[in-house]
């Protein structure tokens, strides 16, 4: 397409999704007074999708959450693969790459102490060690997908954000954005988990095709491409959006976005149980595993148009 010598491009395989940490486009911070939600990030419309209750807990209530060596690693390896390119092209290499692991971490752990506690008790450095690895293997493997002596990315962690006619904030982080000498744009996701079964890849799809509404209506040209790397699996996904395509995205985070407000205005956010659940650090505030939500921080709205004193969430 004009943007590399190369060609990276696979078909979807088999295998568990994943990715790393989820920085992009988070609305609030835990400690912060509690308000409305006032823009949707990828990460956060998906929460909704998965659990209107999980997203409230997120976003409203920002109830703390246990840090995860999975995607702590995530944010390591997308370190690397950022900051990569500052480099000249030809000291590019998986070398020089794989030892910059050791340093992101430790730059990650300056600036966020309570990750120590992922290798609390590991007084031999052996867990450590053996995460570090396998955050160079997920470095290493990036080279047999792409080669970045060949890629002058325009763009690397680019934070957008746009207003749609309708009001609706959106925002979040491109991995990185590849723009052809022709004008062909190329949005890039790096994933650190391995790329999902068929039936699964929606979801990563959703990420990418909002990323591409964003440019558009940022820009004013549809990307050409999307690109979804699966480090884990060693997996490369394309797919080549239309207009159509992402004005289907639109009206889909329309009417997530009024669910949203409706939610917010009446403090119903319903628990939508699913295997995802296992792995859900808000158990014992969720009334499928027997806990009570935390006191609900806003004001509800009745039908009525009155505003009452909000105790705890009304019935679920």
């Amino acid at each position: 397409m004009g943007w590399s010598t190369e060609q990276a491009g696979a078909g979807i395989q088999s295998g568990e999704g994943g990715s790393g940490m989820e920085t992009a486009g988070a609305e609030t911070q835990v400690g912060e007074p509690a308000r409305a939600p006032v823009a949707l990030s990828p990460s956060r419309a998906s929460d909704f999708m998965q659990c209107p209750l999980l997203y409230r807990f997120r976003v409203i209530d920002r109830l703390p959450e246990k840090p995860s060596a999975a995607a702590t690693r995530g944010t390591v390896v997308h370190a690397v693969l950022e900051r990569l390119f500052d480099a000249p092209a030809a000291e590019r290499t998986a070398v020089g790459a794989r030892a910059m692991v050791p340093g992101e971490w430790e730059k990650l752990l300056a600036k966020r102490p309570e990750l120590a506690e992922l290798f609390a008790g590991d007084a031999e450095g052996e867990r450590l060690a053996q995460w570090l690895a396998e955050a160079e293997a997920l470095v290493e493997r990036w080279f047999s997908l792409e080669d970045p002596t060949r890629l002058e990315p325009a763009d690397r962690e680019l934070y957008v954000e746009t207003v749609l006619d309708s009001g609706l904030r959106l925002r979040g982080f491109i991995d990185r954005v590849d723009v052809a000498p022709t004008g062909e744009v190329r949005i890039v996701d790096y994933k650190t988990g391995k790329a999902p079964r068929p039936q699964f890849a929606e979801g990563a799809l959703f990420q990418m095709k909002f990323y591409a509404l964003v440019m558009w209506r940022l820009r004013g040209v549809v990307p050409r491409r999307l690109q979804l790397v699966y480090l884990g699996s060693g997996d490369v996904v394309t797919y080549d959006p239309g207009e159509a395509d992402l004005r289907g995205v639109e009206r889909k985070l329309l009417a997530l976005w009024e669910a949203i407000r409706l939610a917010t205005a009446t403090g119903d956010w319903r628990p939508r149980p699913t295997k995802l659940c296992g792995w859900c650090d808000h158990q014992a505030h969720c009334p499928e595993f027997g806990g009570t939500p935390p006191v609900y921080p806003l004001q509800v709205r009745p039908a009525d148009g009155g505003v009452v004193p909000q105790g705890r969430m009304g019935e679920i």
